[in-house]
């Protein structure tokens, strides 16, 4: 998916998916005004459709991927 990088503040696990009520780990900010929440299932099957109405999307799904700080690291 193609993405812009904005300011904007980070995806939390209270942030919920529109569609389905998952951890949203998109935010697209429609030119219409506005913004919609996505799980990355639902940002890709989506994507088409977005990219058309999207002023800003914020995809945070490379989150997914990334392994998490082991407490030790934290911390440092």
């Amino acid at each position: 998916m193609t993405t812009v990088l904005t300011p904007a503040s980070p995806l939390t696990a209270a942030d919920r998916c529109d569609r389905c009520g998952a951890q949203a780990y998109l935010r697209v900010v429609l030119l219409s005004g506005g913004e919609l929440l996505f799980c990355a299932h639902h940002g890709r099957k989506f994507e088409p459709e977005l990219k058309k109405i999207a002023a800003e999307i914020q995809d945070e799904t490379e989150r997914l991927t990334t392994a998490p700080a082991s407490s030790a690291e934290e911390e440092r």
